[in-house]
């Protein structure tokens, strides 16, 4: 069953979140994850409001941890702790239909 990335972000440092973003893409890829949403087009019905929302599709959960877990995507992401406030889970998709 296929599993999804949801992040929800407010950058603070948009060149230190812009090197994660290019690394972080890399990674990502090399995982089999697919941008399905990117960025800042949305509109807020509820909660804190985060300028970027990002969407990606792995064939498993335990894929999206792998990729997590990654030394590649921890890398990635030592850009954008202290650049940006962010929430991120990984939801099982319903089904593959």
């Amino acid at each position: 069953m296929s599993a999804f990335w949801i992040a929800h972000v407010h950058v603070t440092d948009a060149d230190r979140y812009g090197e994660y973003a290019k690394r972080a893409t890399v990674a990502i890829a090399e995982h089999g994850g697919q941008f399905l949403a990117r960025g800042g087009g949305f509109t807020q019905l509820e909660g804190p409001e985060r300028e970027r929302h990002v969407v990606v599709r792995f064939e498993s959960r335990a894929q999206a941890e792998k990729c997590y877990a990654s030394s590649a995507y921890q890398e990635a992401l030592s850009y954008a702790r202290g650049a940006a406030e962010r929430e991120l889970v990984i939801v099982d998709a319903l089904d593959d239909t």
